[in-house]
């Protein structure tokens, strides 16, 4: 059984929108696309390159496949970039209404409902899963208890409103913190995989221990 992992650059409170580039995704009058470029240094770039170092497969909601789309196969291939030559190359596992419009390499689309069509790529042999962006997409994800682990790039910034990785419907779970580190610029680089239910507990049990 392959692992599903959700990556995502988000801001102090929680927003994942448009971190890219202007106009990337403008929806609900968000205002500040490209928030993450300001804080981008060569420790954030070898960040997402490791990311993308072990293989992988993409699973996209349909407005992040679009906006990827647009973009990285018109990376010229003499440009030798990284990401770009990963991304049109690996299969792309897409959440959509209109599966004949999946004109990118090796796309593919998700059949019947969400939930169901992952937990059935999850059982398949194969790379990992991976998201990139997809709020609604991972939002649902995380309802349905799919996720093993988020890979995090935590920006210092607050940006007030915006898609959000987590709502009100995400399933109450544990995770355990494998690994952190920040970057000069601040940015706090996490990788949590998950570990079972939320324990409570009292701090007057503590104190009697």
């Amino acid at each position: 059984m392959r692992k599903l992992i959700v990556a995502a650059f988000i801001s102090l409170d929680g927003v994942i929108q448009a971190p890219g580039g202007p106009d990337e995704d403008t929806s609900g009058e968000f205002r500040f696309c490209g928030w993450i470029v300001p804080y981008s240094d060569e420790a954030s770039g070898q960040a997402v390159r490791d990311l993308f170092s072990q293989p992988f497969e993409l699973l996209l909601g349909r407005r992040t496949y679009d906006i990827f789309a647009a973009y990285w196969p018109r990376i010229n291939a003499e440009a030798h970039n990284y990401i770009a030559d990963l991304f049109n190359a690996v299969p792309k596992h897409v959440a959509t209404h209109h599966p004949d419009t999946l004109d990118w390499h090796n796309s593919h689309a998700l059949q019947g409902n969400l939930a169901d069509a992952v937990c059935a790529l999850k059982q398949q042999d194969g790379a990992q899963l991976l998201t990139q962006g997809s709020a609604d997409l991972v939002r649902q994800l995380l309802t349905a208890r799919l996720v093993d682990e988020l890979r995090l790039m935590t920006f210092p910034v607050v940006l007030g409103s915006g898609k959000r990785l987590f709502d009100d419907h995400a399933q109450a779970a544990a995770f355990t913190l494998e690994h952190s580190k920040s970057t000069p610029r601040g940015v706090l680089i996490s990788r949590y995989v998950r570990s079972g239910e939320v324990r409570t507990g009292s701090f007057e049990e503590v104190k009697r221990q």
